[in-house]
């Protein structure tokens, strides 16, 4: 197990002067360090981590400021997607711009919706990604290779969505009648596609936006106003939501919110990067499996690895994409998603998976690992990656805390900010030693 961390504050810090960081990146060291913004300026400390699998405690330069901006929608369309705790757009850009070039292979072992390899595929990086979540390829696979406006509103004009007989009546919580009508045979659309091996790029398109809008709180969903998208509340809860709030379902044209959907998607996509993502995509491997067992990807091929895993304590999958399973055919039970209550489980968890991060990532490529403050601030899981990922053989290279201001996602939960882990990125930068 990790001791806990002691931070030692420096007046005069010295860029790369941990030996363990010297060699990979010094220059990183010395902009992390040099870092101003808005005026402020960064604040560099030092980490005591030790590892007993080495007898030895390792210091970690620390870098904190906020290193890229807390507004919202500041980065490409097309990452438009909602997904429960996933991190923004600017955070694998700040690591793939400044550790990778055109052509390298960029790797994330738990995509969710798929934020590193978009935005590795829209910098020319070549896109690999794996989850165990069947519905994170349905969700990143169609924005690889994004089918035009009018490809998806002719596809649109083409489908029966007539009503339905035999509709879940539960699902009337959510929707007016014949919104569900059409939800339910859009469904049984896709699902045939994917049965008889027809499903084209413009169906897959079709569903991930669809998956997208069943439930929210704007008008802009399928559904009536719901708790926000990126996870669904119980059919027993959203009839409370129902009666509190007086509302019952209105018509809602599925046609035209995903086709809505898809132009707010599509409108920052200019032909370069239309041609882009197109030359990438055909490298790309997308997994669908548990992380620490990959064996599509190579042995020492990918130059970059940026991920946030599954954080400690349990996550609910069944319960947070019940609706989701449902519309895309999957069965939730069957999604063995890594649910680590205690510290010493998950860092287990994590070593198995940099044992295997380590065989794809090549000599003197890195990890960016991400992870959050939890229950309250109190474990700070930047302390526990490090010991996990030395026994694989990394080095740690400096964590990287970017502190925000509030988020509009923290203030709807009701958080305060910088409170209970919401509002920092922490992130391990590790090295692969070169040979």
């Amino acid at each position: 197990m990790t001791t806990l961390a002691s931070h030692l504050f420096l007046d005069s810090p010295r860029p790369g002067a941990v030996a363990r960081g010297e060699a990979a990146r010094p220059q990183l060291h010395e902009e992390l360090s040099g870092f101003v913004y808005n005026g402020q300026r960064t604040r560099t400390i030092v980490t005591g981590i030790s590892l007993p699998d080495r007898g030895e405690l390792v210091k970690v330069p620390t870098y904190v400021n906020e290193f890229w901006t807390s507004r919202q929608r500041q980065a490409h369309s097309l990452h438009e997607v909602s997904y429960r705790a996933c991190f923004k757009p600017q955070l694998p850009k700040f690591f793939i711009d400044r550790l990778t070039r055109t052509g390298d292979a960029v790797y994330d072992p738990f995509m969710g919706r798929g934020t590193t390899l978009l935005e590795a595929a829209l910098l020319g990086r070549r896109p690999h990604g794996c989850d165990i979540n069947p519905l994170s390829r349905a969700l990143i696979a169609p924005r690889l290779c994004p089918p035009s406006l009018a490809a998806v509103a002719q596809r649109l004009d083409q489908l029966d969505l007539a009503h339905e007989q035999g509709l879940p009546e539960d699902l009337l919580a959510f929707y007016h009648p014949e919104t569900l009508g059409e939800i339910a045979a859009l469904r049984r659309y896709l699902l045939a596609r994917q049965t008889t091996g027809t499903l084209d790029a413009v169906d897959a398109w079709i569903r991930m936006v669809a998956v997208n809008r069943l439930t929210g709180h704007s008008p802009g969903f399928f559904s009536v106003y719901t708790m926000p998208p990126n996870q669904a509340v119980s059919v027993e809860v959203q009839k409370r939501i129902n009666e509190r709030r007086n509302q019952i379902p209105p018509r809602r044209d599925v046609r035209a919110l995903i086709l809505a959907k898809t132009r707010s998607l599509l409108k920052d996509l200019v032909e370069d990067e239309r041609t882009r993502l197109t030359q990438v995509s055909v490298d790309s491997r997308l997994c669908t499996r548990p992380a620490h067992s990959t064996p599509e990807l190579a042995a020492g091929t990918i130059e970059l690895v940026v991920t946030s895993p599954p954080f400690l304590d349990v996550v609910d999958y069944a319960a947070d994409n019940w609706l989701r399973c449902w519309f895309c055919g999957v069965d939730p039970a069957s999604v063995e998603i890594t649910m680590a209550r205690k510290l010493a489980d998950w860092e287990a968890a994590m070593a198995r998976v940099f044992r295997e991060l380590y065989r794809v990532v090549r000599p003197g490529g890195h990890v960016a690992f991400e992870v959050g403050e939890v229950r309250g601030g109190r474990v700070r899981l930047e302390e526990t990656v490090i010991p996990a990922a030395a026994s694989a053989g990394f080095l740690p290279e400096l964590i990287l805390i970017n502190q925000q201001d509030f988020t509009k996602t923290a203030n709807c939960w009701g958080v305060t900010n910088n409170t209970k882990g919401t509002n920092t990125n922490r992130v391990v930068l590790l090295v692969r030693p070169p040979e």
